[in-house]
Formats: structure tokens, C-alpha cells, sequence
């Protein structure tokens, strides 16, 4: 049951990063209000950096700031551990 809940916790939250860094892009190129970089990685830090990872690549967005290029892959290692060590207890 926990797993369930887990992955659709995770799944939620890595659309939800996903969907931040391509409204961020957007915002970028229309010089409007952009959303802060401390709130795209405390999102990516509560699970969702698979999706951070992917807005990244996908929006080509803060692939040049190194606390994005190696924080957001290192965390995405981090949690797969996490997630993986959580899974095999249950």
C-alpha cells in the first residue's frame, strides 16, 4: 500500500517540477516575473528532481547553473536509492 501511495506522490510532484521549469522558460523569454530558483529545487528536493531533470533538458532551462547541472541529477540518484530501499522493505 505504501509503495501506491509513494509513486503517486512522486508522480505528482515530478509533473509538478516538470511543469514549473517549462512555465519558468517561458516567463524567461518574455522577460515577466520569474519563479525563484529556491522553489524549483525545494520542489526537485521533495521528490520531484526526475521531473526537474527532465523540464531541464526538455525546456533547456538552467542547464548551465551548476546547482541545477549537478544538484538535480546527484538528488534524482539520491531519491531512486531512497525509493528502491523503500520498495524492497514492503
Amino acid at each position: 500500500m505504501l509503495p501506491d501511495i509513494l509513486l503517486c506522490y512522486l508522480v505528482a510532484v515530478d509533473l509538478a517540477a516538470f511543469i514549473l521549469f517549462g512555465i519558468d522558460k517561458r516567463r524567461a523569454r518574455k522577460h515577466q516575473w520569474r519563479i525563484p530558483e529556491r522553489r524549483l529545487f525545494a520542489l526537485a528536493l521533495a521528490g520531484g528532481s526526475l521531473g526537474a531533470l527532465a523540464g531541464m533538458y526538455v525546456f533547456r532551462h538552467k542547464t548551465r547553473h551548476r546547482l541545477f547541472s549537478w544538484g538535480i541529477p546527484l538528488l534524482f540518484l539520491v531519491q531512486v536509492g531512497i525509493f528502491v530501499g523503500i520498495v524492497s522493505f514492503f
